[in-house]
């Protein structure tokens, strides 16, 4: 099968063209940045090929829609910056993606959304994935729609965040009480849904949880990492107020002055203060998922 997918160069991105080509499909990658060392990675490794063009770009996307099977969309973004804000990117990228598929008779949609996606959500980003859902459901296509909890594995921005924080301070700070509780999955899982997918019927219409095994707390997520890597450190809850103003302060310079994505936003605050459970049961048995531990899934990649 011919696929092409959207956002291929992030962490999960590239074990979904990874299992892709072990899989024996056809990848193509839209990327902003053709010669970026990401996008040469994926080329190099798992033999996609890169196609030049921006989900805000609707030219750009139709050649890159011509020609294949499905489309695996995964754009997506967790701070805002410039013209990439959660409207535009989720909302108009996702728009132009499903337009272009339209147009290039393209038969399967597999859209990547977020566990905590709704109609009425408090946060921005929340409602910009449900904003794009909504434009999924109505496309006409084949679409399956996926909706993951926290994934972890090489690469990802939780674990290995906490990692860092851990090598180098006595103090681990954790916004808001440290009760809010999450359900972590691996992204070799997801990468197996989404790859899955394309050859499942019963996948069509449906709308799937992607969630670990275990609910942990905050505080219970944190435990974790620092028993993997065998160290002992002070949690430091950050009351809302104070982590809203540090947030607000990120956000001035980096996104402001910087011009980069700042590592905390009031939007991440607002979701920090959601429990962020599903259910993994129809996940697991439509697609043949095999639920690792978080521990065990942390293990074979962090280093003590």
């Amino acid at each position: 099968m011919n696929v092409l997918v959207t956002g291929g160069t992030g962490f999960v991105g590239a074990e979904i063209v990874r299992q892709l080509r072990v899989s024996g499909h056809r990848t193509r990658v839209l990327v902003r940045e053709p010669q970026s060392r990401a996008a040469q990675e994926i080329a190099t490794r798992y033999g996609a090929k890169i196609h030049p063009g921006n989900v805000l770009d609707p030219d750009s996307l139709q050649a890159a829609c011509a020609g294949v099977d499905a489309v695996i969309h995964l754009v997506g973004i967790i701070s805002e910056i410039g013209d990439q804000t959660f409207e535009n990117v989720h909302g108009r990228g996702t728009r132009n993606v499903v337009f272009a598929a339209q147009d290039a008779n393209v038969k399967q949609f597999v859209h990547m959304s977020a566990l905590g996606a709704r109609s009425g959500a408090r946060s921005r980003y929340h409602q910009s994935k449900w904003e794009a859902e909504e434009q999924v459901r109505r496309s006409g296509l084949g679409w399956t729609i996926f909706r993951p909890s926290i994934i972890y594995g090489p690469g990802d921005g939780f674990v290995n965040l906490f990692a860092k924080i851990i090598r180098f301070s006595p103090v681990v700070p954790v916004m808001g009480s440290g009760r809010t509780k999450f359900q972590p999955v691996s992204a070799k899982a997801v990468g197996a849904a989404f790859v899955k997918a394309l050859s499942e019927p019963r996948a069509i219409g449906e709308t799937c949880d992607l969630c670990g095994p275990q609910v942990f707390t905050f505080d219970e997520l944190v435990d974790q990492i620092l028993a993997v890597m065998q160290r002992r450190r002070l949690k430091l809850h950050v009351p809302p107020g104070i982590a809203r103003c540090q947030a607000v302060i990120l956000e001035f310079v980096f996104a402001r002055l910087l011009q980069e994505a700042p590592p905390l936003n009031r939007d991440q605050l607002i979701m920090l203060q959601e429990d962020n459970v599903g259910n993994p049961q129809p996940a697991n048995e439509l697609f043949g998922l095999k639920p690792v531990s978080f521990r065990e899934g942390i293990s074979a990649y962090l280093r003590v």
